[in-house]
């Protein structure tokens, strides 16, 4: 069958490899649909990164985190719900040598690392879905449990930014939601998200400000880095943390007085959803998407398609640049 693996080189590859048969317990037989491309992919090929640490697990090097598609075969010890039904996959969440990726024309992965899908849905729509959702998810469990009440999303248009926005009015955790225009501002908030503010609004300083105290958003998700940390940090409530996930900024720099750590007590720490307890307990990841299941087809987890590429189109698909909030879907 026809992969997108890692080459030698470090560069990505298309290869005929074995199909895998019948997978072992606890394993499904997934015929891929479609795969997107998300940030991680393109950041974990970056010289210098340990691309080892995306790929742990994955037979032949296949690359991909995020995919889609329907059960073909499963292992000893699935739940029969999962036969024959449409899933999106976050191959990252599942680890061992028995794992195929799912950039793939067939992938072999654990069935915790799935979530079902209804199926009237598409599963091209959710290809590349269940990595922000379930990033969103145990973000969510991680803040809840350390006593936040609130969270500051800064990048409010990011796939994994709308879908901390829909969990969190799902759960009563309060979110207000950056982006960095009146328009994206606008489109939030018609799809329903409450707490949304444009960075290049004249009022922003005072408004934030103020809208979190009040909400209480102690701690912050973020994605970005750079000028818009930079701007937050000295508007956020007294004992804030903020949670850095990814560095779409690059090389700018975050920059603040030091002595606005030691008046209100900030917190800087890095945030990786495979530490958390949701991701590192076999039993919390498997009711995590067992209630992701139930919610998985709300118009904000869906995968926004900037545009479509066969896997023979790989070099042009990482390449392309899409939309904020848009990704890239390779189809097999």
């Amino acid at each position: 069958m026809k992969a997108i693996c890692l080459g030698v080189s470090g560069d990505l590859e298309i290869r005929e490899v074995p199909r895998p048969d019948l997978p072992p317990a606890g394993h499904l037989l997934v015929e891929i649909a479609a795969c997107a491309i998300n940030h991680g992919d393109k950041f974990f090929l970056q010289p210098g990164s340990t691309a080892s640490l995306a790929l742990a697990g994955s037979r032949h090097d296949i690359w991909g985190a995020s995919g889609a598609g329907r059960v073909v075969a499963v292992g000893v010890g699935v739940p029969e719900e999962f036969e024959g039904r449409q899933v999106a996959i976050y191959r990252s969440l599942g680890r061992g040598g028995a794992v195929v990726g799912v950039w793939s024309e067939l992938a072999q992965i654990p069935y915790t690392a799935c979530v079902l899908l209804p199926e009237t849905l598409s599963p091209r729509d959710y290809s590349g879905s269940l990595v922000n959702v379930f990033t969103a998810y145990a973000f969510l469990d991680e803040i809840v449990a350390a006593g936040h009440k609130g969270v500051v999303v800064t990048g409010g248009t990011s796939s994994t930014g709308a879908a901390l926005a829909a969990l969190g009015q799902a759960r009563g955790v309060n979110v207000i939601s950056l982006v960095r225009t009146a328009a994206r501002r606008d489109e939030l908030r018609g799809n329903g998200i409450e707490h949304v503010l444009a960075t290049s609004d004249a009022a922003f300083d005072a408004a934030f400000s103020e809208l979190a105290v009040n909400l209480g958003t102690t701690a912050v998700f973020d994605g970005i880095g750079g000028d818009v940390v930079s701007r937050i940090v000295p508007l956020l409530p007294v004992n804030s943390t903020i949670h850095v996930y990814g560095a779409l900024a690059g090389l700018t720099p975050v920059s603040f007085p030091t002595g606005l750590i030691l008046r209100h007590n900030l917190a800087l720490r890095r945030f990786s959803n495979f530490e958390t307890a949701t991701a590192r307990d076999s039993d919390r990841l498997a009711a995590a998407m067992s209630d992701l299941a139930t919610m998985i087809a709300g118009p904000m987890f869906r995968t926004r398609i900037g545009r479509e590429f066969g896997f023979d189109q790989i070099a042009k698909a990482m390449a392309y640049e899409a939309p904020p909030g848009f990704k890239a879907v390779l189809v097999p």
